[in-house]
């Protein structure tokens, strides 16, 4: 049987990358499946990409009201929500001597607020149980010049899976993370080729991640086979972290 048969899930953050990955993963697995963009042509277009009758929604992830719209046109749907998926993210460099207060509001208005309110937006429809799955990143915990800002907000994502965890387990809602390290999506193949060279250098499996081997790794957080899982980070990175 499908690891997501009959399951709805909402992918905020669904329409590239990693996100389209995950919610094409969950569709395969027999979810029905929901996505949210900012853009209504890419919400359109991805939405047509899963197929399966998959749901495009137009939402601005670090809008509260965008977030509780979205949830509840899933809801008038299906009535709930299975698998929350929180992926809508930013990543722009600057060292601290180029940082300002707009590209700080930036990244955590994207990267934590969007989760923060995303996920109460979503609590209500989850109330019979279900899973959700951060995405965060490697750079939770590490240093790297030119992106303190997005790595801070990684490491925020980081701490609220586990006091997430520890507030909605007993409600049957498992909160974890997946933390891709660099991933061969749409963005990086505008990378100059010495830069990928860069990139992939320290990286023990001396390749990047495959956008399928993230959701991948989603996928399983997000199935019962994970259900004794909770709080955790799943670093799909090929090593880069571990050695």
């Amino acid at each position: 049987m499908a690891r997501m048969s009959n399951k709805v899930a909402l992918i905020v953050g669904g329409a590239k990358g990693i996100g389209l990955a995950i919610a094409e993963r969950l569709s395969a697995e027999g979810a029905m499946v929901f996505i949210t963009s900012r853009r209504s042509k890419d919400a359109e277009k991805a939405a047509a990409a899963i197929g399966h009758g998959a749901v495009g929604i137009v939402a601005d992830a670090a809008l509260p009201e965008d977030m509780r719209e979205a949830v509840e046109i899933v809801r008038r749907e299906y009535g709930r929500i299975d698998a929350l998926v929180l992926n809508a993210g930013l990543s722009e460099p600057a060292q601290i001597t180029e940082i300002t207060p707009e590209h700080f509001d930036r990244h955590f208005d994207v990267n934590v607020r969007g989760m923060v309110f995303g996920l109460q937006a979503a609590l209500p429809a989850m109330m019979q149980g279900g899973s959700v799955v951060l995405v965060g990143s490697i750079a939770d915990s590490g240093g790297y010049a030119s992106y303190g800002t997005y790595a801070a907000t990684k490491a925020a994502v980081r701490s609220y899976a586990r006091t997430w965890t520890a507030e909605l387990a007993s409600k049957g809602i498992r909160v974890n993370v997946v933390a891709p390290g660099p991933t061969d999506t749409e963005m990086m193949a505008a990378v100059q080729p010495d830069m990928r060279a860069a990139i992939v250098a320290p990286i023990p499996m001396g390749r990047m991640a495959r956008p399928a081997e993230v959701a991948a790794a989603a996928l399983f957080l997000l199935s019962d086979e994970a259900s004794y899982i909770a709080g955790a980070e799943l670093c799909v990175d090929g090593g880069l972290r571990q050695v």
